[in-house]
């Protein structure tokens, strides 16, 4: 277990990281004895601070869920990160790419809440009940930390995703709203489009083979903490494909069928 002071230590390395707009070798490097619970209390360190200086929470994202992302960072087990306000952006909006370290696009659905969901034996039927609709979206992942660093060749580990808040960075929805009940959410797809041209495609049942199990995970996650999802919160139940690496002057859009699309451009 890391010591408070290493815990404040870290959380501040990684804020420093997203103000300076400068990559930080992964914590692991420095404290190889870190833990899941270590990890976790970095990135709750670093999110209060955020939230001390104004940020509002607005819910939770859902990552490494589906074997896509899994394969992709070399990270086996899911985690979750958290979602705050100035993290929203519109569909179809202009931003920076120069903001963000690293910046990378991936595909989600977002479900919405109505009711609490809280404990260890929450069901997919209870997600279901609890939904009030879901809707397509894509998350802007920014890692704070080196994916691989260029000196050693060393990789990240899970610990340091989950650190740096599982490398959020953005969200934004679009599309139709639709109730979860009317479609098999399992057979959601999407074809993700740069710059015009498909770079990945998949459906929503590569998360876990449900994304309502992305919700389910979470919920059993966060039940030993006294910890639940409440009305109104956004959440994230995983991406189904690979992320895609962007850069100024792209384009991604998201076509998602029946459910309506996705767009974001950086400049």
């Amino acid at each position: 277990m890391l010591t408070t002071a290493q815990i404040e230590i870290a959380a501040n390395r990684l804020h420093q990281a997203e103000v300076e707009r400068k990559q930080i070798p992964a914590l692991t490097l420095e404290y190889p004895e870190m833990d899941m619970a270590d990890a976790y209390a970095i990135q709750k360190k670093w999110v209060d601070h955020k939230i001390e200086q104004g940020r509002k929470v607005i819910g939770y994202k859902i990552g490494l869920t589906s074997r896509a992302m899994q394969m992709a960072s070399n990270i086996d087990e899911p985690d979750y990160g958290v979602l705050l306000d100035d993290m929203l952006f519109e569909d179809g909006a202009t931003i920076s790419a120069a903001d963000f370290l690293d910046p990378r696009i991936e595909v989600e659905l977002a479900f919405i809440l109505k009711k609490p969901l809280f404990g260890e034996n929450v069901s997919i039927f209870d997600v279901l009940e609890a939904t009030d609709y879901v809707i397509p979206s894509l998350e802007l992942i920014a890692a704070r930390c080196l994916r691989t660093d260029p000196i050693t060749g060393y990789t990240r580990k899970v610990y340091d995703t989950i650190s740096d808040n599982a490398a959020n960075a953005g969200i934004i929805l679009g599309g139709r709203p639709i109730r979860p009940m009317d479609v098999d959410l399992r057979w959601a797809g999407c074809m993700l489009y740069l710059n015009g041209q498909i770079e990945e495609t998949g459906l929503a049942g590569g998360v876990l083979g449900n994304p309502l199990k992305g919700i389910t995970w979470v919920c059993k996650r966060f039940a030993p903490h006294g910890i639940g999802l409440e009305p109104g919160q956004i959440i994230l139940s995983g991406s189904f494909t690979r992320p895609v690496p962007v850069k100024a002057g792209d384009t991604v859009h998201a076509d998602f069928g029946s459910l309506g699309s996705v767009s974001l451009n950086f400049d």
